[in-house]
């Protein structure tokens, strides 16, 4: 059952994504994550181990979020990536496993050589003022897309 967001925030300074779900489940997602699992293909690939490694993210902002219908949104990243649509459930999944995929994307990091690239070694810091514009508060509908967002 799709979880709707009661609330969308995006924090410009603190560079973490809030959101909260009509379950009472809230999330701050940072924007360096939300970056490296992008939904799109440039990311994702066209199937299962076609992943692309997403390297010197730290610092990556987001530009504005537009909302698709009402299943989802799609960030301009400050590094002009925007072709990821980020269901609610998927920005759920994100929120929900954000320490194991975060574990994971450190992981992959260190694997292929690249010590401290991320510069968030001490764990995920979600804490701080943070400049946040309400982006969307939006209810209701679900992800019947299959849009991948790809640019084949």
């Amino acid at each position: 059952m799709t979880k709707n967001p009661t609330e969308l925030t995006v924090h410009n300074l603190s560079k973490v994504l809030d959101i909260a779900f009509d379950d009472g489940a809230k999330f701050s997602i940072p924007f360096e994550l939300l970056r490296v699992y992008s939904p799109s293909a440039e990311v994702m690939g066209h199937g299962p181990g076609q992943e692309v490694l997403q390297t010197g993210k730290r610092e990556v902002g987001i530009a504005g979020v537009e909302p698709v219908g009402n299943y989802a949104v799609q960030p301009t990243f400050s590094d002009g990536h925007n072709t990821g649509i980020f269901t609610w459930d998927y920005l759920y999944k994100l929120g929900n496993e954000k320490d194991a995929l975060w574990a994971t994307y450190m992981d992959r990091l260190h694997a292929s050589g690249f010590e401290g690239d991320s510069g968030r070694e001490g764990g995920i810091s979600l804490t701080g003022p943070g400049a946040g514009n309400t982006i969307a508060k939006q209810s209701g509908g679900g992800c019947g897309s299959g849009s991948c967002g790809c640019k084949s």
